[in-house]
Order: structure tokens, then C-alpha cells, then sequence
């Protein structure tokens, strides 16, 4: 479902971190048929333009091209979750408006700005929508998200901790993986995997069928990931720069992080704060007014707990429990910019490493207003996930808005 070269992956990823993208395998298969010219690097993006036999196509790498339609050149429609063009219909210019993505086939220009296409493929921009939400409606329902606590490759087993619940993922040959890469926040630039290459510790999303229990899963596609959890002070702040340096409370090393247009950056409200530093501290039961509060100005409220509910559970699962809560939450909390954030702010941080081991990394996703909860004796089993946990797609919370 999913390829590194995936036909329009950036539009299908639609508008919110990191969805699986639409026909994401036709582009690979495509780009491998033969053109009907002499081939220059096919271009993928959003039509700008369009007039005459002209358009001006902005690419996926932001780049503005001017395209000259030949005359006779191929249009085909594809839809999308094609896998090749067998498929494809015949339009013709006029069936293509501004918002749509085409993939372009042909000779480059003079410059680098011009191209001359031979053939035009198209998906219509209502079309990448409706498969969009199709997908993400099933991420929502059949996938699941935590961190790999074990890896058994002679079994194809992955166990994944979800909060306090273990879930056991059972993976075959027709299992897709797919893997972040160093330094990028973008679900699109995930990279073909396989896996061998998952570890414990990793960010994890899964889209599979479940069992009647929900302690085990068939995985359909694999999405994984290294993460660092950061959390500190922040102790120099370049909003000029989009970085700042903080000391991380588990590794005392300094770090230094930059924050980009990718970065989710978001804030929690003072009572959110105060009831998840009670929840990290084992002390949830004891305030349900505060709990029920504090869920309510987060836009989050849950009802009171039953009189038959579970036992209360140990220091470090209320931990891990409120680590949860707070990555099911984010979509909902009031976003900020490095502009909002001043030395001397507690943070939590989710972020990728472009080399291991370096002490630059990117924001995933950055929470601020967290100065409760790291005072709180349970903090450090908490964290965020650059995913959302309730069962979106691997992008809907991390990395900010998907491409």
C-alpha cells in the first residue's frame, strides 16, 4: 500500500502528521513503464496553472515548473490505489483543473524551470480525498500504536506495549513495513523496511485485523520508527534560528533542538498538567473532581470511573497510562510556535536523530506547559508518541500536518 516512490504521496498524505497515502504502490510502476520520449526524471506535483496547452505545475520538492504539453502526448486518469495503467482512462487537457496531482513524463527544458511533457498522468484531487479518508477511517478503526518491548524474527512476532496492555503482532511475507528516516518528520519519506530492521524501544503503528481479545493482531502494513524522548528545561532559546538547547532530565546531556514547519508544537492547559502529574505520581483516584477538570479544559472529558472498575494501578502504569493520555490528546490542545516558548520552559519532546548518537535533533512533536508532570516522582515512565495512540494513522499527531 505503501512505497517510497508513491504515485502523488505527498496530496494523499491529506491535511493534518504523518496518513498512509492513497495508491501510494502505482507510482513505482509507472515510473519503471516506458516513456514516449526520451526520458528526463519524471515530475510529481499540484497543478498551479493551467492555460492552453501550458501548466504550471509546482512539485513536490516546491519547485515551479512551466510545462508544455506536445501535441499528441498521452493523458491518462489513474485512480487512486492503482497499481499500474492498464486501468487508466484517455481525458483530454480540459479535464484538468488547479488542485489536481499529475505525474509528467517527457524532456527537460533549457532550464530547470521548463519542461515538455509527453505524457500527462492525472489524479483528481476530489478522487486523492475520498481515498484518503477512506484509509485514514481504517486506520482509526484497525490500527493500533505503542512501543516494541520485543522482537521475535524466527516467528514474525512483534510484542507492543500499549500503555500497560502487551499486544502481540504477528507479521507474514504479505506484511508491508515501512521506516521513518534520520532526520525527517514526514510520513512520505518513510522508507521501504523490513523486519529486521525493528527494534525494541521503536514507535510503532500497525493496520491489521485484530483478535476478539485484542491481545493479538495479523499485521497488514508495519510503521516504524526510532524516537528520542526528550525532556527538560529549555535553557537558550534562537527564535530566529527555530532552535533552543535543553538538558534532558534522564540523559543530563544538553541537546539542541530545532523546531520546523513540520514540528508539532502544542501546549497543556495548567489543570491538564496538574492531573497527569497526579496520575505519574499514582494519585489519580485520589482527585476525580481535579481529573474530571482537567480533561474538560483539554477538551478530552471522560465520565467518573464505575464502582467495579479495575484495581488501581502501580506507580509506573499510571505513568505509562498518563504517557497515553497525553499523546490521545494532542490533536486538541492549543497549537504554539517557537515564538510562544521562553527560556526557562519545561518541554516534552519527540524527536528524530539524522545521525545516532548526535545532540542535534528535529521536533517531532513538542509539548510545552509540562512543568507539573516532570516534577512529578512518576514522570519518567511517561512520554509521547509522534502517533496518536487512539488508532489514527501513523501521521495524524507527529510531525504536524501531513503533506
Amino acid at each position: 500500500m505503501v512505497t517510497r516512490l508513491g504515485i502523488f504521496r505527498a496530496s494523499m498524505l491529506g491535511a493534518g502528521l504523518l496518513l498512509p497515502a492513497a495508491g501510494l504502490g502505482a507510482y513505482s510502476a509507472i515510473a519503471q513503464a516506458p516513456a514516449a520520449a526520451p526520458a528526463a526524471a519524471p515530475r510529481i506535483g499540484t497543478v498551479k496553472i493551467i492555460s492552453g496547452s501550458t501548466i504550471t505545475l509546482t512539485t513536490d520538492a516546491g519547485q515551479q515548473v512551466e510545462v508544455n504539453v506536445a501535441e499528441g502526448a498521452r493523458i491518462l486518469q489513474l485512480a487512486p490505489g492503482s497499481k499500474d495503467l492498464k486501468s487508466a482512462q484517455t481525458i483530454t487537457l480540459g479535464d484538468i483543473a488547479p488542485g489536481d496531482r499529475i505525474l509528467i513524463s517527457g524532456k527537460a527544458g533549457d532550464d530547470a524551470a521548463s519542461f515538455t511533457a509527453s505524457r500527462v498522468i492525472l489524479m483528481k484531487a476530489q478522487d486523492i480525498a475520498q481515498q484518503h479518508a477512506k484509509e485514514q477511517a481504517d486506520w482509526q478503526k484497525r490500527g493500533t500504536g505503542g512501543l516494541v518491548s520485543a522482537v521475535d524474527e524466527a516467528t514474525g512476532t512483534l510484542t507492543v506495549a500499549v500503555g500497560a496492555k502487551k499486544i502481540e503482532v504477528h507479521t507474514s511475507s504479505a506484511t508491508q513495513f515501512r521506516r521513518y528516516a534520520g532526520a525527517s518528520v514526514k510520513f512520505e519519506d518513510a522508507q521501504p523496511s523490513t523486519l529486521a530492521q525493528v527494534r525494541a524501544g521503536d514507535q510503532l503503528r500497525v493496520l491489521g485485523t485484530k483478535s476478539d481479545d485484542g491481545l493479538s493482531l495479523q499485521a497488514e502494513v508495519v510503521v516504524s520508527g526510532s524516537f528520542l524522548h526528550l525532556a527538560g528545561t529549555i535553557a537558550s532559546l534562537d527564535a530566529a534560528n527555530g532552535t533552543f538547547t535543553l538538558k534532558d532530565l534522564a540523559t543530563k546531556r544538553t541537546m539542541t533542538v530545532k523546531l520546523t514547519s513540520d514540528s508539532d508544537v502544542r501546549k497543556l492547559p495548567p489543570q491538564a498538567a496538574a492531573r497527569f502529574a497526579a496520575r505519574a505520581r499514582g494519585g489519580a483516584a485520589a482527585a476525580p473532581t481535579a481529573a474530571g477538570g482537567a480533561h474538560s479544559n483539554a477538551g478530552n472529558a471522560r465520565p467518573a470511573a464505575p464502582a467495579n472498575a479495575a484495581a488501581p494501578q502501580s506507580g509506573e502504569e499510571q505513568g505509562r497510562s498518563a504517557g497515553m493520555d497525553l499523546s490521545q490528546m494532542l490533536s486538541r490542545l492549543p497549537t504554539e510556535t517557537i515564538a510562544d516558548l521562553k527560556t526557562g520552559d519545561a518541554v516534552m519532546i519527540v524527536a528524530s536523530q539524522a545521525t545516532p548518537g548526535s545532540p542535534d535533533v528535529t521536533a517531532v512533536t513538542l509539548l510545552s506547559g509540562v512543568e507539573p508532570i516532570l516534577a512529578a516522582p512518576g514522570a519518567s515512565t511517561m512520554s509521547l508518541s509522534p502517533w496518536n495512540v487512539g488508532g489514527d494513522a501513523p501521521d495524524a499527531s507527529g510531525g504536524g500536518t501531513p503533506q
